[in-house]
């Protein structure tokens, strides 16, 4: 003999969780909108009237129409550059380059001032820095250590760059030091 209420039952049941789940969607679609309401990005319905973001992040590119400032010349600030907060720069570079003679990820670089570029036997250069050609003169590197994707455009090496003149000097004075 079934259960007297087990049609009762699942019709509940069913009843339950789909009214469970219609109350959870709207739940979501209520958030959604006060979320939408509260963190719009979007013009204001006013018109052609311009929104302000609330803060602004540097990104160290130069507005059109806006002057760079100039600062000292390369060559000046490498002549007094400090070799041992070079070697603290070069802690940016240790995740991909080593200065032990081996490849990592990046070719090794001791000796690398004054050395061929894409010299290194046996690594695998981007097309784009192969067709640099040269060597690595410190002024060379100074420019491809300000932004290598843009002095190389197509370039393997993932790092943006430094942007200050001191921290280039100082590191391309501390990997001379190295020699070859």
């Amino acid at each position: 003999m079934p259960y007297p209420g087990r049609d009762m039952f699942d019709t509940m049941t069913v009843t339950k969780a789909g009214g469970a789940l219609c109350g959870a969607f709207l739940i979501f679609l209520l958030g959604n909108w006060a979320a939408e309401s509260l963190y719009s990005t979007e013009p204001a319905a006013h018109g052609d009237e311009e929104v302000a973001q609330a803060y602004s992040i540097d990104t160290g590119e130069v507005a059109s129409g806006e002057a760079v400032a100039e600062g000292p010349d390369f060559a000046t600030v490498l002549a007094s550059a400090d070799m041992a907060k070079g070697e603290k720069v070069f802690g940016k570079c240790k995740a991909c380059h080593k200065i032990d003679g081996t490849n990592s990820t990046g070719p090794h670089l001791d000796g690398v001032v004054g050395r061929a570029i894409a010299g290194v036997d046996g690594f695998g250069y981007s097309d784009a820095v192969k067709a640099l050609g040269g060597n690595w003169e410190p002024a060379r590197l100074n420019d491809f250590l300000t932004n290598p994707k843009a002095y190389a455009a197509g370039t393997k090496m993932s790092f943006a760059g430094l942007p200050k003149v001191e921290d280039r000097a100082n590191l391309i004075a501390y990997l001379q030091s190295l020699g070859g």
